[in-house]
C-alpha cells in the first residue's frame, strides 16, 4: 500500500489559483493528490513531478467527466461544486482552460454561485434580524464575506477582460 498523508489547509474561494499552485508544489515534492474533503487533502507518495493537478468549479456533467477521462485526466474528487483532476505530467501539458474566454466563463460560474449564496444569506440574515434572532448576524457576516469574494472574482475577471481587449 502506498504511503499516504492528509493535510488540513484552508483556501478562500478567490484563491483557487493559489490552491492549485500548492497542490502542484506537493506533486513536485512527490505527493500526488488522491482525495479531497472540507479543508482536507489526502496525498499518496509518487515520483516528484509525476502529476499535474487542476481544479475547476463545474456542475455535475457525466459527458464532461467522460471527456476529461478520455484526455487522460483522472478524477480525484469533488467538494461541493469544485472538481479536482490530476494527469500524468509525461502525457503532456494539462490545462482546463484553453483561452481567455474559457477562463472568463469559469470566473462567471464562480461569480454566479457567490451572488446566489450571498443573496440568500442576506435575505435570511435580514429576516432573522427582523424577527430578533441573533443568528441573523452570522448570515449577514457570511453575506458580507461572500460579497467580498465576489468582488475579488470580478476583479480577476476584469483583468482578463482587459487582457483580451489588448489582444484583439
Amino acid at each position: 500500500m502506498a504511503e499516504r498523508k492528509t493535510i488540513t489547509k484552508w483556501f478562500w474561494v478567490w484563491d483557487f489559483e493559489k490552491e492549485e499552485r500548492w497542490l502542484n508544489e506537493m506533486a513536485m515534492q512527490g505527493w500526488a493528490l488522491c482525495g479531497v474533503g472540507f479543508s482536507t487533502y489526502t496525498f499518496e507518495r509518487c515520483e516528484p513531478g509525476e502529476y499535474t493537478v487542476r481544479l475547476e468549479m463545474h456542475q455535475r456533467d457525466e459527458a464532461y467527466m467522460d471527456f476529461m477521462n478520455e484526455t487522460g485526466a483522472e478524477f480525484v474528487g469533488r467538494l461541493f461544486a469544485w472538481i479536482y483532476f490530476r494527469k500524468r505530467a509525461e502525457d503532456g501539458p494539462f490545462d482546463l482552460f484553453s483561452d481567455l474566454d474559457s477562463r472568463i466563463a469559469h470566473l462567471d460560474r464562480i461569480a454566479r454561485m457567490l451572488r446566489i449564496v450571498g443573496l440568500l444569506n442576506l435575505i435570511i440574515g435580514a429576516l432573522n434580524a427582523i424577527e430578533g434572532r441573533a443568528i441573523g448576524v452570522i448570515n449577514l457576516l457570511c453575506a458580507t464575506l461572500l460579497m467580498y469574494a465576489l468582488g475579488r472574482i470580478e476583479g480577476k475577471k476584469e483583468s482578463l477582460d482587459r487582457e483580451r481587449e489588448l489582444h484583439e
